[in-house]
């Protein structure tokens, strides 16, 4: 009887977390569809956690008003890091990089965030790592081979498969900057960044959640925090006050509804 109990709580798990995968692969494709209707990168960035610190604030209110434990300053100092990690950096990263890369390379490069935060929890004594045990040699042998993906990914882009018609070699003054090559090189880069901080988000939550064990609190104070630092650096990177409109009902929906959708796997 607990072996079937086990092996059901197994089957939600692998399915809660392909669901979680699918969710994300729609979140990378629409979010790069509203970076090309003209969302600006900065404002994307402010109205979505904008809008999601309005729908999960209540909750955390109502559902977690007895349970919560005062708030300290050396607390709030924690959360204030982990929301530049988790929220200002990671974001920042993450929309930058999808803005030089496709979906399907981010999708693919955020495959390493398994390894690097296994990696990080492993130095850090976090997690316990026996080389002697079945267990543990898999652990070593899947971050590794994750870890020689994500580089491959970064070193190595094939053959281009469709052309311009006007043909690529006509093209003889190119600024580096702006070549294919150069921007396919920093996006990996950039998303790389972005999975060493995400990596580092998850590793560090753990010593501060077990000091402050009210998990929806937690993420609505992080969120509140990286808010409020989103939106005193956004004037550096967008002062157009017309790139803060939003001119259609697609960037509409790109904002109100995709932060959700990820949402209760961020929880």
């Amino acid at each position: 009887m607990a072996r079937e109990e086990g092996a059901k709580e197994k089957v939600k798990l692998v399915a809660a977390v392909l669901a979680l995968e699918m969710l994300i692969a729609g979140f990378h494709v629409v979010s790069r569809a509203a970076l090309n209707m003209g969302v600006s990168k900065m404002a994307f960035l402010v109205y979505r956690n904008g809008s999601a610190l309005a729908v999960v604030a209540p909750f955390a209110y109502f559902l977690e008003k007895k349970d919560r434990p005062p708030l300290t300053l050396l607390l709030m100092a924690e959360f204030f890091m982990l929301a530049a990690v988790g929220t200002t950096f990671t974001q920042g990263f993450y929309i930058l990089g999808l803005y030089y890369l496709s979906p399907t390379y981010v999708s693919a490069i955020q495959n390493s965030v398994p390894a690097i935060t296994f990696v990080m929890a492993a130095a850090l004594r976090i997690e316990q790592v026996n080389i002697k045990s079945g267990h543990g040699v898999a652990k070593i042998a899947g971050t590794v081979a994750t870890i020689a993906g994500a580089t491959i990914i970064t070193l190595y882009k094939g053959m281009t498969l469709t052309r311009d018609s006007e043909g690529t070699h006509k093209l003889k003054d190119i600024n580096v900057i702006t070549s294919p090559g150069f921007t396919w090189i920093a996006g990996c880069l950039i998303m790389f960044l972005n999975c060493l901080c995400l990596s580092g988000w998850m590793v560090l939550q753990v010593p501060v959640l077990k000091k402050y064990p009210a998990k929806l609190s937690f993420f609505t104070i992080t969120l509140a925090l990286g808010l409020i630092q989103l939106i005193a650096v956004a004037p550096f990177f967008e002062s157009n006050i017309e790139r803060w409109k939003v001119h259609s009902r697609g960037e509409l929906f790109t904002i109100l509804v995709l932060w959700y959708l990820v949402l209760p796997g961020m929880l």
